[in-house]
């Protein structure tokens, strides 16, 4: 894509991409309803303006221009394999309950993975309308939900993150709206923090765990070098802003 105005990171709370963008000389700010890393430029339910842009009242977007890019690390916790996993009555967590009960936790489970798969499509239509530039990450592993249910194929699958300076192996897919991937790639090797499953889960439903959704700065910059930007990406440049 071209020259980028302003980078709004939705659903980005600890400052990484942020970071590695204002590094590169580009205005970014990081939207999300928590704050734990002190980084939240606005505390935001993002879900609440994705419907009211959708419904045609005011709401974040009016502020975002075609000539910005919205990058959205959109929640994966109902859309995970391990939610898949969770939808059987032989699941690990399901195994204790009573059949009634069973029946209605998957149940619960199931209402909430449409409400949020109805966030995910809402918020790529309103990108689209308004041809805002959007660039959608998600897990890619196993049976996630989003493989064979979801409006687009995704432009690029990242299958090893580790690869470019991440902590975690896992495969991740991007979905690029109104731009597109460049397909740069930087090796980076970096020591993993072992697997996903391994990490601390939510507290909270519908949010993702705050290690588990961890990326490391190293990564972010190769990414943005790699598919957004697609500029020459050099390793003495990476060596200053990391140490």
């Amino acid at each position: 894509m071209g020259k980028i105005n302003t980078v709004h990171c939705f659903f980005e709370q600890s400052g990484t991409f942020k970071t590695q963008f204002r590094n590169l000389g580009i205005s970014a700010y990081d939207y999300d309803i928590q704050n734990e890393y002190g980084q939240t430029d606005y505390c935001i339910d993002l879900f609440a303006e994705i419907e009211a842009a959708f419904d045609g009242k005011p709401s974040i977007f009016d502020g975002i221009t075609s000539n910005d890019l919205i990058i959205a690390f959109f929640p994966c916790i109902y859309f995970s394999c391990l939610s898949q996993m969770s939808m059987s009555f032989t699941a690990h967590n399901n195994r204790h309950l009573a059949p009634l009960e069973c029946g209605k936790a998957i149940l619960e489970r199931s209402a909430n993975r449409e409400k949020y798969f109805g966030y995910a499509v809402k918020m790529f239509s309103v990108a689209l309308s308004r041809k805002i530039p959007l660039i959608m990450e998600n897990p890619w592993s196993q049976q996630t939900f989003l493989k064979g249910n979801f409006v687009l194929p995704p432009s690029y699958i990242d299958n090893d993150r580790s690869k470019r300076g991440d902590y975690f192996q896992k495969p991740t897919a991007y979905w690029f709206l109104n731009c597109e991937p460049h397909n740069g790639y930087t090796l980076q090797p970096r020591k993993a923090k072992g697997a996903i499953i391994n990490q601390r889960p939510s507290d909270k439903a519908g949010v993702c765990g705050k290690e588990r959704s961890e990326i490391s700065p190293e990564y972010a910059y190769n990414f943005i070098c790699d598919q957004i930007l697609g500029i020459k990406n050099k390793n003495e440049r990476q060596l200053t802003l990391f140490e």
